[in-house]
């Protein structure tokens, strides 16, 4: 197919719509739902380890921004992959991608049945996920302007939300707040077992859901294709995105493990809502619950306009008919049909909430986390492979290159490791990676064979 017969999709995103969509994709359940479980590892050191995944995904996103910069023409970083790696490691990349933003939605998806559950204890689970899907979905159908909107007042309500809760924390931490612990005080942070309560193996062993908590960081790298102006507003949300993050996650976190002691905290539910329930201020716990389903919903938001656009784009170069079906625009310029695909599949989600309600969050994030280690190691190994073939840099040259490079592929070969050392996350990491090594087999097997 011809350059200029390919369909072109609209270019509606302003630069409000990228930050505030780079910023409330990562902002979700990770922070919401699974930092319970993170609390429940780590203690107080889970802090320390969003420092540090904070500090790594810097080094990420700037040489994504390197990348995405160098040629805006290019729709996602998925097309520098399969320049500078190979049309194969492009392949593999863009469909596992694809799995991530599913595995996130999925998540998503569990997440606002979890929270529903506060109010509605007898409600199924797998019930308002699915009402949530169907309306996100139809949003999504209408046009990118609709969903860019939409994404738009999601995320800053989740932003307006957390600095507000900094600031309620903070106003309980200098007024000493009573609370049926004791009072709010930087000293809960030691005073439950220390920083490291749980000792090495509890810090380490939070790093997987630490990082599925900033799986989508990436996502600017799927709007250049569609932003009115992207070597201006690419650089920009790259710049700031890493920094914002590290504030709201460590800021909130602070505060709810000084006002309350951490060791409360149960791994299932939310830990926002957890602390101002116990406080006895119900309706901030109400608030702080209606705020966790608008993230929720914010996060698979952008996951059914990941999943659409990479279906979308991933179609346009399959060798099958049938799959080259869903390459098609609507006549708003939405991959309507990639979009409804990866909805459908989405929806597996409804079935797993029936059979394995208490597990699926723990099973989903695991895949996710182990998917998304991966990609970012695609991306710098492009990066590495881009400044080989221009050893001056770009337009948006990525800082201490190549040792920034070098680090976030230690820092993800170890986590993946430490994913090895428990039952569940074991088996999760096992079934991505045989996805890929089975994804790049099948794929070189049908280039000899046709």
């Amino acid at each position: 197919m011809a350059k200029s017969a390919q369909p072109t999709m609209a270019r509606s995103l302003k630069n409000r719509h990228i930050q505030l969509m780079a910023i409330g994709g990562t902002i979700g359940t990770g922070l919401f739902l699974g930092a319970g479980q993170s609390i429940h590892l780590a203690g107080p050191s889970l802090l320390l380890a969003y420092a540090i995944m904070g500090g790594v995904c810097f080094f990420i996103m700037r040489a994504l921004g390197e990348l995405l910069v160098s040629d805006v023409d290019k729709p996602s970083f998925i097309d520098f992959i399969k320049q500078y790696l190979g049309s194969d490691w492009g392949f593999v990349t863009g469909w596992t991608y694809w799995i991530c933003w599913l595995a996130i939605a999925m998540a998503e998806v569990t997440a606002i049945g979890v929270y529903i559950h506060y109010w509605l204890p007898g409600l199924p689970q797998w019930l308002p996920g699915l009402v949530a899907l169907v309306i996100l979905l139809l949003m999504n159908l209408i046009s990118v302007g609709v969903f860019g909107e939409t994404e738009f007042w999601f995320a800053l309500i989740k932003v307006a939300a957390i600095l507000a809760l900094i600031a309620v924390g903070i106003w309980m931490l200098i007024m000493r707040y009573p609370t049926p612990a004791g009072h709010a005080s930087l000293r809960n942070l030691v005073a439950y077992g220390g920083f490291f309560p749980h000792g090495a193996r509890g810090f380490f062993l939070s790093f997987q859901m630490v990082t599925f908590s900033f799986a989508a960081i990436e996502m600017v790298g799927l709007t250049a294709g569609e932003a009115s102006d992207p070597e201006t507003v690419i650089p920009k949300a790259i710049d700031e995105l890493p920094m914002r993050i590290i504030l709201f996650y460590i800021g909130a976190l602070t505060v709810i493990m000084a006002i309350y002691p951490w060791n409360t905290v149960h791994a299932n539910s939310s830990p926002f809502v957890q602390v101002f329930a116990n406080l006895g201020i119900g309706y901030a716990a109400d608030v702080v619950n209606f705020v966790v389903i608008t993230a929720a919903a914010s996060s698979c938001n952008s996951a059914l306009f990941s999943t659409g656009r990479l279906l979308f784009s991933l179609s346009l170069t399959s060798t099958s008919p049938r799959v080259r079906r869903l390459a098609k625009l609507s006549r708003r310029q939405v991959p309507a049909r990639a979009t409804l695909v990866s909805a459908l599949i989405v929806a597996g989600a409804v079935v797993l909430n029936l059979v394995l309600p208490s597990a699926v969050f723990t099973l989903i994030s695991s895949v996710a986390t182990t998917s998304f280690l991966f990609i970012w190691s695609m991306i710098v190994l492009a990066h590495l492979r881009y400044r080989r073939a221009h050893p001056g840099g770009g337009r948006f040259p990525a800082p201490w290159f190549p040792w920034g490079d070098y680090v976030v592929l230690a820092f993800l070969a170890a986590v993946f490791v430490i994913m090895l050392f428990t039952t569940t996350t074991a088996v999760s990491a096992g079934v991505a990676i045989l996805w890929v090594v089975v994804l790049y087999g099948a794929r070189r097997w049908w280039r000899k064979t046709n």
